[in-house]
């Protein structure tokens, strides 16, 4: 096939290296590789003879991609260059200085996330391109100066993404006008000083702008709001302290997590075009309600979480058709939760967490479409009647620290989606209810510091916490730039769709799911992947009875399960052995007896362990594997307990007498209560027996025994006569 002029092998399960013959193609001018698992170094493979290739996609393998681009360096015909996500590595310095054949309209060269950091310089052949519409070099460690060269160098320079590496200084401009630059992405490097004032009449037509996690300081400047064509604007997490946006038409706002304050501009409420408006961890103060709107209808997201605002909440957003998301945690709001936010049909998050509001949920709240709520930490009170009750869409309930009383519902069976379940330090009483079993997709349960009672519901040993995706990133997105104008140019209409593959489409995330659950002794917050691996159940601080149900076994992918300060009794089931990925078991604080399954030590992974303050008897379990870094601490407050790491040595007898059956019907206990009842009952009929016996046989002893029964008899009745005629005389 060597007149083939195109070759996609895009997206498929290619593995191993690309294979020789492929050098045989030699009027090939597109190769499409891209998201496959090839592997091998480029410089020693195929590629290096396909010098009439215009346009060569790499991104997402496994590749050694040379960051000198030394393989391509006569390919003069190349145009468009894709390498994301590939490994990248160092040549010699000798060819740094390299003069390439081609110049290049598109590159973009980052490494994969795996990757080890090279620390290298911004790459030489980049001075000699001048055509350049497209250049990403994100995700690299690139050190160095912010590279304004490569503006005075391509000056129809369309997108310029520098994000996620290591440059310096502050941010120069050159003094020259750009009218093609569309996309500038400087975010997440160690860049500092103020925001040039006259950038937006270097780039008067940016569409997108991200100078988010540096260190910029100082003022906003104000003419980003002037900017008509400006939709994507993120200065968050820098040091930024006055914010002057007149005429705002930006749809994406973010500038969280900086030192504004004050109250908020009028000009970002009102604007009219604003969809997602994120302003979280500033010093923002103030009153909702005084703010006059007139674009809110069309947000989708609002976020002012973490800043000082108060009063109660305003009623006007919740006319917004289109809000999918709202985050208000950590201020000073007060008061009820609106029933307005019953009309949230749209809803798909809402954190209104580490408030004051009171009173009960609103009844009638129930969005069919809601994933996530959080209502922690604020003084909410009242049962849970028929809140959330149809939303069958909801992942996470999270109403922790608040007033809530009555028992747990038992339609919270009826939400087949919920994967995180958060009742910790409430009021709420009655038992689990068995219902809790129907939610196969539930991975953490925290109902602990409550005052539940009644037994373990033994079928939560039916969960399987597997490995979950329900934490789906809500996330949204529009097109921020296109390559197909200049790849019609060159290579005239496409024959393939390998061109979408250049194209730059803003995606983010609504939110940041976090989930806070005591594990290992310390209160962790968990987010992002890691809260899809994250699995456990709290039902410490309660009243629960009964024994341990040996189904609790079963739960081999948790993770941690707490049981403590509670009132169980009996063993410790030996079933615990199948716990195979557990990292913390606390069953400290309750009344088990019996010895400590030797089975334990099968469990490799555990980190914390606690049996401290029961009734435990026997040897502790032998110290290896994970058991060797136990400490005293682990087992105290169990006097019957010896072995290490207890200063008490076990006596040759108790060695022997310890056994633990494999079922849990055997010796559980110092003292077998049911053979001492047994034993008790049997020696008391045996005694009475032999008293009748003897007093029938021998008369004597009967006639004494009857003469001893009246003397007791004539005794009481003269202390009780003797007692009346002197309470008689007292009376009187």
């Amino acid at each position: 096939m060597k007149n083939l002029k195109q070759l996609d092998l895009a997206r498929n399960n290619f593995g191993g290296s690309l294979p020789d013959c492929l050098g045989n193609l030699s009027s090939l001018q597109l190769l499409d590789v891209s998201d496959n698992q090839f592997t091998g170094n480029i410089a020693f493979g195929p590629l290096t003879n396909l010098i009439s290739l215009q346009f060569l996609s790499l991104s997402n393998n496994l590749f050694d991609v040379p960051i000198s681009m030394k393989p391509f360096l006569n390919h003069s015909s190349l145009k468009f260059f894709s390498s994301e996500n590939n490994r990248l590595v160092k040549e010699p310095a000798a060819f740094d200085n390299l003069i390439p054949k081609f110049q290049l309209f598109f590159f973009h060269l980052s490494s994969s996330p795996t990757s080890e950091a090279l620390n290298v310089n911004i790459p030489n052949f980049l001075y000699y391109q001048y055509n350049l519409r497209a250049l990403v070099l994100s995700h690299n460690n690139i050190t160095g100066m912010f590279p304004s060269w490569l503006l005075k160098n391509n000056t129809r320079l369309e997108r310029l993404d520098l994000s996620e590496n290591s440059f310096v200084g502050t941010l120069q401009l050159p003094d020259h006008l750009y009218p093609n630059m569309i996309e500038l992405d400087i975010s997440n490097n160690n860049m500092n000083g103020h925001i040039p004032k006259d950038i937006c009449l270097i780039f008067p037509n940016l569409h997108t702008l991200r100078m988010a996690k540096n260190g910029f300081t100082g003022c906003i400047p104000s003419c980003l709001g002037n900017i008509s064509s400006l939709s994507v604007l993120d200065l968050s997490n820098n040091q930024l302290s006055t914010v002057k946006l007149e005429q705002l038409t930006i749809t994406f706002l973010k500038l969280s997590n900086n030192n504004l304050s004050g109250q908020i501009p009028t000009s970002v409420f009102n604007s009219s075009t604003s969809q997602f408006l994120y302003l979280s961890g500033n010093n923002f103060w103030g009153q909702l309600s005084d703010v006059p709107l007139y674009g809110w209808k069309l947000w989708s997201v609002l976020d002012l979480s973490n800043n000082q605002f108060s009063g109660i909440l305003p009623r006007w957003f919740v006319n917004s058709t289109q809000l999918n998301a709202i985050d208000l945690s950590k201020n000073h709001f007060n008061g009820l939760i609106p029933k307005d936010f019953c009309k949230l049909d749209q809803l798909l998050y809402l954190d209104l967490s580490e408030n004051n509001f009171t009173g009960y949920i609103p009844s009638c709240f129930s969005p069919p479409s809601l994933i996530h709520i959080h209502l922690s930490k604020n003084r909410l009170s009242g049962p849970l009647t028929y809140d959330f009750y149809n939303s069958s869409s909801l992942v996470t309930m999270d109403l922790r620290d608040n007033n809530f009383t009555g028992s747990i519902p038992n339609w919270i069976g009826n939400l087949s989606s919920l994967s995180v379940l958060l009742l910790r330090a409430n009021h709420f009483d009655g038992e689990l209810p068995v219902q809790l079993c129907l939610l196969e997709q539930l991975r953490i349960l925290d109902v602990s510091q409550n005052q539940l009672s009644g037994p373990l519901p033994s079928c939560l040993g039916n969960l399987t916490f597997m490995e979950s995706s329900t934490f789906v990133s809500l996330t949204a997105g529009f097109q921020s730039t296109s390559i197909k104008e200049v790849y019609y140019e060159t290579m005239g209409p496409p024959l393939l769709d390998s061109v979408l593959s250049l194209e730059n489409d803003f995606w983010f995330n609504f939110t940041e799911e976090v989930i806070e659950f005591t594990t290992k002794n310390m209160y962790y917050g968990y987010k992002g992947k890691v809260l899809n691996y994250m699995s456990g159940i709290d039902l410490s601080n309660n009243n629960f009875v009964g024994a341990i149900p040996p189904e609790f076994g079963n739960l081999s992918e948790i993770l941690s399960l707490n049981l403590s300060h509670n009132n169980l009794i009996g063993c410790i089931p030996a079933t615990f052995s199948n716990l195979k990925h557990i990292e913390s078991l606390d069953l400290s604080y309750n009344n088990l007896n019996g010895a400590i399954p030797p089975q334990l030590t099968e469990v490799t992974t555990l980190e914390v362990f606690s049996v401290a303050h029961n009734n435990l008897s026997g040897k502790t379990p032998e110290r290896k594997y994970q058991f060797g870094t136990f400490d005293e601490s682990c087992y105290e407050g169990n006097p019957f307990l010896c072995g290490p790491p207890l200063p008490n040595n076990c006596s040759k007898e108790a060695v022997l007498s310890q056994s633990v059956p494999n079922d849990e019907q055997g010796y559980d206990g110092f003292i077998d209560m049911e053979f001492f009842y047994i034993s008790f009952g049997v020696c008391y009929i045996v005694v009475v027996m032999t008293i009748a016996a003897v007093l029938y046989i021998n008369p004597y002893w009967r006639r004494r025994w009857l003469y001893f029964i009246e003397d007791c008899i004539d005794t009481c009745y003269y202390f009780v006569v003797a007692s009346f005629c002197k309470f008689s005389n007292f009376r009187r």
